[in-house]
């Protein structure tokens, strides 16, 4: 058992090691080309089809890039596809959500405080939502919104202000933050295999066939690029949001995951605006730093809201007990040090199930759970690693039953 363990948190970490690779890969890829594209001057005298190029310099050597909006006059001998990047980084990333997401969904995915449902359930529920949203998507682009790209965006950043609450009340804040970045990381990998490289196919087929293609594939694959650009850093941050707690453990999760995508919207629009020789707009910086403190705000803002105002009836009476005070020291002793905002237990990266017991108001919100798990059972803590006793257990017992 101890050796499938290990060799099961080393497949987790080698997964995450590729992920990351591959996404370093994509998002390099992604961002040259939007800089390339943006910053391409038009001059007399290029090639018949050319809409504009670019020297550069790198690594010593100088480089000609030249780009034709639909298409060269002659199908070139050797193209280069950038395609493999982004499906490896989804690839991989949907295999590290399997392996542990939905191996370990009791602790990780489930939280049974939000919605009570069996693995089986929250994994379907996992794949329909992160399916649904391509759909969703897909069907906007193609409607007659897909038009205004303005109104376009407007729209899906209210899909995604709805899947950043509506994942807080499927799943845990952890598994939340993740499926939203997932739901997001799937619609831009859907881009490139499902639009922008069937395009570019389409466009190369009819070259081959010595027939003028059409330029909407191009347009259309350059929508999609470009909403995959302003999606990225959104991206970025919910899969590194699994380490911080402050992020997603919080009761305005959802608001803060909103907020997120606005702010890499504003630096994007910076790096876009600069890159296409547009301006150099220093505000997005400003607004992008006023939001992430808003963030900060917001991820304390449940602390400065738990008082007695807050609490419940029964949570006020279970605080009232004469028992809370030796209650109060043995869940801080024995609990606490894995379910805090910074765990203090070796290998304890997160809260389990996101449940933080390091107030009163805390302690007294998860009484049941208390009583079932440390109380009338030996669940918790796991394996009795922190030694509480049979004295200490049977005072949990004591003071929830006595308070109901």
């Amino acid at each position: 058992m101890n050796e499938f363990a290990i060799a099961w948190d080393w497949l987790s970490f080698g997964v995450r090691w590729l992920h990351v690779v591959t996404a370093i890969a994509w998002i390099g890829s992604s961002f040259y080309f939007i800089a390339l594209d943006l910053g391409l001057r038009q001059r007399p005298g290029l090639p018949e089809g050319a809409y504009g190029e670019e020297w550069q310099v790198h690594g010593g050597g100088f480089y000609h890039v030249q780009k034709y909006l639909v298409a060269p006059a002659a199908m070139p001998e050797h193209l280069t596809w950038f395609k493999w990047e982004s499906y490896s980084t989804w690839l991989s990333g949907f295999a590290l959500l399997c392996i542990v997401y939905y191996g370990g969904a009791e602790l990780y995915l489930i939280d049974r405080n939000v919605l009570d449902v069996s693995v089986p359930v929250a994994i379907l529920i996992s794949l329909a939502s992160i399916g649904l949203g391509w759909i969703v998507y897909d069907l906007l682009c193609k409607s007659p919104l897909g038009k205004s790209d303005t109104g376009l965006m407007l729209v899906l950043y209210a899909v995604l202000v709805f899947m950043s609450w509506g994942y807080t009340q499927l799943f845990t804040g952890r598994a939340a933050f993740l499926h939203l970045g997932a739901f997001t990381a799937t619609i831009m990998t859907a881009n490139v295999f499902l639009i922008i490289i069937p395009n570019q196919k389409v466009v190369v087929a009819d070259l081959i066939a010595g027939r003028k293609p059409d330029p909407k594939y191009g347009r259309i694959a350059k929508q999609r690029s470009l909403h995959n650009n302003y999606l990225t850093l959104p991206v970025v941050f919910l899969m590194l949001s699994n380490h911080y707690p402050l992020a997603f453990a919080t009761e305005f999760n959802w608001i803060i995951a909103s907020l997120i995508f606005i702010i890499g919207v504003l630096i994007r629009h910076y790096f876009n605006t600069v890159h296409a020789r547009k301006g150099n707009p220093h505000w997005t910086w400003g607004a992008a730093a006023v939001l992430f403190i808003t963030v900060m705000w917001l991820s304390s803002v449940p602390k400065m809201l738990t008082d007695e105002e807050k609490l419940s009836a029964a949570e006020k009476n279970l605080i009232a007990s004469a028992h809370f005070p030796a209650v109060r020291d043995t869940v801080m002793g024995r609990c606490a040090m894995c379910h805090a905002a910074e765990p203090g237990y070796e290998g304890v990266r997160w809260p389990p199930k996101d449940v933080v017991l390091d107030t009163d108001s805390a302690i007294a919100a998860h009484a049941r759970e208390i009583y079932l798990q440390a109380g009338r059972s030996h669940a918790m803590p796991p394996g009795n690693v922190s030694g509480i006793t049979p004295e200490e257990r049977a005072l949990l017992v004591t003071w929830f039953e006595e308070t109901q």
